[in-house]
């Protein structure tokens, strides 16, 4: 069932058109409802199901923007494809390299780490060298009608931003309540369906035990959430699949890696073996939510990164 979310309105697609023609440049709407179905929403469907916790973002980056638009803006004979994403690139000793926004706050370069040198060759992300302000006042000195359009950080296919109401309809088998246990399985309350927890969660768990306890295990198949303190959640080595690079694929590199999106960075040496790898912080931290991206920066810019495995 098609539904507009946050980005996909008509209105959306009237200021799209507005803001071409008031640039003087062509304007085209691409169909790509199904394959957005397929590559996004499905696999972030299936993603709860198994209890880890999706970034549909790197989805639709990886298989919309950067491979079916990218695809199309080949065959509209485009020299570039210019998207709003806040981040940057450079051409250094021969190779594209993807970088942080000029504005911390703002940058998505964590969503972007799939990106290689096909995609940068063509890629250009002219918002990123901007602080989000100064972009408005640029958009106002072109007249343009989107110049101070409040912005939205929900899912773009998630009516309202509510995603436990589409996760209730669009995920029903992870929506039935179960237990919510600690580590030696002894029950503490119940919870509203799996797919409504994450790793790490604290809120919202409707328990009280005299100390803080956190999401540790997503138990699926057994419709059972495992809580325990934070003592509990601490890891010293990650793995992951879906590995790639952005200029290059070394079998072992020192970085510092981001496991959640605009979240703190710990310093690491990564072993990769094909598209897999194994993360191993200097420091032990806290236990990150399968499902979500492990990206690997040297300062501002992004070596690479892959999905997280369940931790063991």
């Amino acid at each position: 069932k098609a539904q507009c979310g946050s980005c996909c309105s008509p209105d959306d697609i009237d200021d799209a058109r507005a803001v071409a023609q008031a640039l003087g440049i062509p304007f085209y709407v691409a169909g790509v409802e199904e394959l957005f179905k397929d590559r996004v929403v499905n696999p972030f469907v299936q993603s709860y199901l198994g209890g880890r916790t999706p970034i549909p973002c790197v989805a639709c980056n990886r298989s919309i923007k950067f491979e079916a638009l990218l695809e199309r803006a080949r065959a509209y004979g485009a020299d570039v494809l210019a998207t709003g994403h806040y981040a940057r690139t450079a051409l250094r000793d021969g190779r594209y390299r993807l970088q942080r926004a000029v504005q911390p706050g703002k940058d998505q370069s964590y969503v972007l780490y799939m990106l290689g040198q096909q995609e940068l060759q063509m890629a250009r992300f002219p918002v990123g060298d901007y602080p989000k302000e100064q972009i408005r006042q640029i958009a106002e000195s072109l007249d343009l009608r989107t110049a101070h359009k409040p912005e939205s950080q929900d899912l773009c296919f998630v009516p309202g931003g509510d995603s436990h109401a589409y996760l209730s309809e669009n995920v029903p088998q992870g929506s039935v309540a179960g237990p919510i246990v600690d580590p030696d399985g002894r029950r503490l309350g119940t919870h509203k369906g799996f797919a409504h927890y994450t790793i790490g969660q604290r809120k919202g768990l409707g328990i009280s035990a005299g100390l803080p306890l956190y999401v540790k295990e997503v138990r699926a198949g057994e419709n059972t959430v495992v809580v325990a303190g934070a003592e509990h959640l601490k890891v010293g080595s990650i793995q992951l699949d879906k590995v790639s690079f952005v200029a290059g694929a070394p079998t072992e590199l020192r970085a510092t890696v981001m496991t959640r999106y605009r979240g703190g960075e710990a310093p690491a040496t990564v072993k990769v073996d094909g598209t897999t790898a194994l993360v191993e912080f200097d420091e032990e931290q806290a236990r990150p939510a399968p499902g979500q991206a492990a990206v690997f920066y040297d300062g501002d810019e992004v070596l690479g990164g892959g999905t997280i495995r369940p931790v063991e």
